[in-house]
Formats: C-alpha cells, structure tokens, sequence
C-alpha cells in the first residue's frame, strides 16, 4: 500500500505527463522537419510520393502495435467512427500537408511558418462556438488565456516577419539553403509571381484552417473511440490511400517513386514511425486529457526547437528577430496554460463542494413530523 504522500506526489507528476509527451512530440516534429528539409530541399525528393510513403510507413509500424497495445479494449469499430477516422486523415495529414506544400512552393519556408504558428489561435477561436474551450473574463484564468493567446500570437507573428541582424554567422550555405536560394529566385523572376504567391497563401490559410479543425475532430473521436494506437493507424492507412491516388493522379511518371540514397530511406522511415506513428498517438492522448486548444498551443516550439537543430548542425544563421520572438511565445504559452490550469482547479474546487453538498443529510427543522 502507498501512503497519501506518495499517491500525492504521483498525482502531481500525473499533471506534467502531457506537458512533457507535448515538448518530446515538438522535438520529433522539428527533427522531422529538419530531414525534410534536407531530402526535398536539397535533394529535390517528390512531396506527394514523400507523403504516401511516410503515412504508408506509419500504417505497417502502427497497425501490430495497435493490434497488440489495445486487443482486449478496444470498442467497436462503427461506420460512424471510420467516418471520423476517414475525414480526420483528411484534415489531420492528406490534405493539409498537401496545402502547406503547396503554399511552402509558391510562397516561402518562412512565409509559411507564419500560418502555423497562428494554429493555437485559430483553434481557440474554433473551439469557442462548439463548447470546447471556455473564457469566463471574470476571473483570472479566462482572462489569462484570452492574454496569453494573444501574446502567442504577436510571438508568432515576431518570429516570422521580423528577422533582425545575425546573432551568427557561417560563411558557406548548406545544399538545402542552396536550393531554397535557387527556387526563390526563380519564383521572384517569373512573370505569374504575384499570382503564385497569392495561391500559396490561401492554400497556406486553408491548411491552417484544416489543421485546426483536427484538433478539433480528435476531441470528438478520442470520447467515442478512446483508443490512440488504433484510430491513428486506420488514420495512416486512409491517409496513405488518398495521397497515393492524388499523387498518381497528378504524376504519371513511375521514376519519382525510387528512393534515393540512405537519407531518403531513413527520412520515410523516421517520418513515418515516429512522426506520423508515436507523434499522432501522444497529440491525440494530449487531446483527450487536456483539450484540443492546448495541444495546439505547443505548435510555434516546433519551429523554435528547430532552430536550436538547425544553427549547429546545418549551420543555420540565428537572426536576433527569431530569439526574441521565441521569448514572446514562450511567455504566451506559459501565461495560457497558466489561466487553463487555474480554471481547471476552479472546476475541480466546485465538484468536490459539490459532490460534499450532495452527501451532507438535511438539518430537521423543529416541528416536522417524521
């Protein structure tokens, strides 16, 4: 038996589980980006058979864990919930990685970061009409959160707009700063460029809109099937599906399917395990323990996670804009989950006096018969 300390300090810990499966799915995140980063950049590997291949890679990974993990709990598997799953990998991974490719290609890597660091915003707005978050401004926490959305946001917005001067420098760019040099100034010389950058940036803002709404969806989906492991690789396996009749629906040509070189394998390989496998698996856990709106909130560390890669690995320059908007972010952050927290505890307070009310008999008042 464990005494009440010991089951305290459990309890306790318990609370920083979803901080800490939050913070190591950002790093994933951000090494994720980094491959991707080298294998499309600087090897110019094809987005969309890059996509089929990472969400295939995730199904075969996630499909014997799911099967393993969760055999004797897991509910029935309705068409309502595969209509969930199915729409979700449209939402979650096809379809948005599919817009902010095209928005990456027609705009900028930095232009677009813009729109994916707005993403705690947009799904604390979205959140708002469907009963999901709540703000009460009359007390602390809820204005707390309203605070520290858009501190976060103005962080975000500093982080991509404002660039600074060079905190360091190195004196010869990578293969990958290379070719995103080359393609931008390519974009910049073509005649149709204000065109493109005005599609890049509503695919970019359609993304972003999508990726919201799965945070959304997986609220939904973790009540009526709480089962992570399961739904994410029907989720993969869907996914891999619809990229794969886009991407032959768009390219005819069979060579674009041949990996390339060991960096390319393991990229598929990382990517698609832990990236679209684990890292989907711990959001929809985080999803289902703390909300949709706080699971986004951690969505500007990947870019910022990024960097702290990027600057002795790839000899990235650090630009004194992105240092400071990543304080700012990190200040918003920490003040919205502060203002969740205290009206988590407000809500625990209240059914407890509540639950204390109900087990309280009534006081017999003088007079009444028995």
């Amino acid at each position: 038996m464990k005494s009440a300390g010991q089951l305290q300090i459990m309890k306790n810990w318990e609370r920083w589980y979803p901080f800490i499966a939050m913070l190591s799915i950002d790093v994933a995140f951000a090494i994720s980006n980094i491959l991707l980063k080298e294998v499309i950049g600087g090897q110019g590997m094809n987005h969309f058979v890059f996509i089929t291949y990472r969400q295939l890679v995730s199904t075969i990974f996630m499909a014997p864990v799911a099967l393993f993990v969760e055999r004797n709990s897991r509910p029935k598997l309705t068409m309502l919930i595969m209509f969930y799953i199915f729409f979700s990998a449209i939402v979650g991974a096809s379809l948005t990685q599919y817009l902010f490719l095209v928005g990456i290609e027609y705009t900028s890597a930095t232009f677009s970061c813009a729109f994916l660091n707005i993403v705690p915003v947009i799904t604390f707005l979205m959140a708002l009409p469907f009963k999901l978050e709540t703000v009460d401004v009359k007390n602390g926490g809820g204005r707390a959160k309203v605070i520290g959305t858009l501190v976060c946001l103005g962080g975000a917005i500093l982080l991509t707009l404002y660039k600074g001067m060079p905190l360091i420098r190195f004196s010869e760019p990578t293969i990958s700063q290379q070719a995103f040099v080359e393609r931008a100034v390519r974009l910049r010389s073509s005649s149709n460029w204000r065109e493109r950058w005005i599609v890049g940036s509503l695919a970019l803002f359609a993304g972003t809109l999508l990726w919201s709404t799965w945070f959304l969806l997986q609220s939904k989906i973790v009540k009526r099937y709480p089962c992570q492991y399961s739904s994410t690789a029907i989720m993969a396996l869907f996914s891999s599906l619809q990229s794969a009749i886009l991407s032959f629906s768009i390219y005819r040509d069979l060579s674009v399917w041949v990996l390339k070189g060991k960096l390319e394998v393991i990229t598929v390989l990382y990517t698609g395990m832990i990236g679209s496998g684990l890292c989907y698996v711990g959001m929809s856990w985080c999803v289902k323990k703390k909300g949709p709106v706080f699971t986004a909130a951690f969505s500007p560390f990947v870019q910022m996670i990024a960097a702290m890669f990027e600057v002795p690995v790839l000899h990235e320059q650090l630009h004194l804009g992105s240092l400071i908007g990543s304080l700012v972010v990190v200040v918003g952050l920490y003040i919205l989950l502060w203002g969740k927290n205290k009206e988590s505890r407000i809500c625990e307070i209240q059914k407890i006096t509540e639950a204390r009310k109900e087990q309280v008999p009534p006081v017999p008042v003088p007079g009444d018969r028995a």
